[in-house]
């Protein structure tokens, strides 16, 4: 089964930058997109050719954050939101096949400034005591998505400069050492080891992209029973539709 996740910083911006095609000849059987930005009605026809069957949880609010998740086989039960004030924002979507469940996860920013920080601690808090419960249904999981922080000095480039920075605070990053103390792997660093170069996103500032100073946002969390089955970790990086770039894995279930 291959899985990928990608951040599309609106789903019409991605698709004018030739998104639909990549997806088409990538073989995913299930794809984790956040930051659609719009409601199933506002995709653009070519989505509808892709044969794939989709799931979205939208945000509220129009033109803002929402995730989706494309199968090629319908999923026997979807999950939308995790029963938090946070719904509305259109964050999390489960799918669940079989004794599988995939789970699309788009973790709020916290750069624009403390109130928006509080609301992402906050989320991040409800959506650890969530995962915890889901572990306890001893599911296999698969966490993917745009987590909004970088874990280790080696997951952005420029981390001396980054500390004091939401995206690489130290609650952040202990948060994360919470998650995976909950009984998660990071798969993608699991399998690519201790590099220092796999970043998943970008500024648009300066030259960041063309230069590789990056972040890795963008992960695929997984229960340990995936994590051994795990292989060929990528990040796709030939082509650019959006500021964030698709990373992939192959599990063998």
């Amino acid at each position: 089964m291959r899985i990928l996740t990608l951040n599309l910083n609106g789903i019409r911006s991605a698709t004018a930058k030739g998104v639909v095609s990549w997806l088409a000849a990538s073989g995913a059987d299930v794809v984790c997109l956040q930051e659609v930005r719009a409601f199933p009605a506002q995709a653009p026809p070519e989505w509808s050719k892709l044969g794939y069957h989709a799931e979205w949880h939208s945000a509220e609010r129009p033109g803002y954050s929402g995730v989706a998740l494309l199968s090629k086989t319908k999923p026997k039960r979807v999950k939308r939101g995790m029963g938090s004030a946070f719904d509305g924002e259109g964050r999390v979507l489960q799918a669940d096949f079989g004794d599988l469940s995939v789970v699309s996860t788009y973790i709020p920013s916290g750069a624009s400034g403390p109130e928006r920080l509080a609301i992402k601690l906050k989320f991040m808090d409800e959506f650890l005591l969530h995962c915890q419960r889901l572990r306890k249904s001893k599911r296999e999981l698969v966490f993917c998505g745009d987590f909004n922080i970088a874990h280790q000095k080696i997951d952005l480039k420029n981390w001396r400069g980054n500390q004091k920075n939401s995206g690489f605070l130290p609650e952040e990053r202990a948060w994360l050492d919470a998650f995976l103390a909950a009984g998660f792997h990071d798969t993608f660093r699991h399998l690519v080891g201790p590099e220092a170069v796999h970043y998943s996103w970008w500024s648009n500032r300066g030259r960041a992209r063309e230069n590789n100073v990056g972040w890795r946002l963008d992960y695929h969390f997984t229960t340990p029973a995936l994590n051994r089955v795990a292989h060929s970790p990528r990040i796709y990086l030939d082509q650019f539709f959006s500021d964030h770039a698709p990373v992939v894995i192959d599990y063998d279930v």
